[in-house]
């Protein structure tokens, strides 16, 4: 079973997020999407909603699965009987810390190896952080994300306008 493991905080999943998975998915038997709790980024979304939202964006993919995770990284791998982390790329700033951590992956497990994608040109721009600040403001993220991704930030920030209007 050939199984990568595409770990992030995904709050929220974005046009990004999911244009790597559905490559993903084409390349490998299983796509595991693992959600990090991450406390200590204090994610604007709860874990559960985090998932939930993740599977229903890829419920069209037939090879996904989704998973909360709170320990460390190679612990899941190892759970997972994977060998491959999956990590996206924006742009060149992002490349010293993803090696920094695919380094001290590799230093956990040697057994584990990194795989880097860039997402396509017209998700290059695009991050959660970003995400959420427009979605915070009440500005328009359709373009950027889900549309129930949409509705699930704007019912968050408790704002009316459904997705499309």
């Amino acid at each position: 079973m050939n199984t990568v493991v595409y770990p992030g905080t995904f709050d929220p999943i974005t046009n990004g997020h999911y244009d790597l998975i559905e490559r993903a998915a084409r390349i490998f038997d299983t796509v595991v999407v693992a959600v990090a709790e991450s406390p200590g980024k204090q994610p604007t979304l709860d874990i559960d909603t985090r998932v939930a939202l993740i599977r229903e964006v890829t419920q069209d993919l037939g090879n996904i699965e989704v998973t909360g995770f709170s320990c460390l990284l190679t612990e899941l791998l190892d759970q997972q009987g994977a060998r491959i982390i999956l990590r996206g790329l924006r742009a060149v700033s992002d490349f010293e810390y993803e090696l920094q951590l695919a380094n001290m992956n590799r230093a956990q497990a040697p057994h584990v190896e990194s795989l880097f994608l860039t997402p396509a040109v017209e998700n290059s721009y695009i991050s959660a952080t970003i995400v959420r600040e427009i979605a915070r403001l009440g500005g328009d993220i359709s373009r950027l994300v889900h549309p129930r991704v949409a509705d699930a930030l704007r019912a968050h920030y408790h704002l009316d306008k459904p997705s499309g209007q």
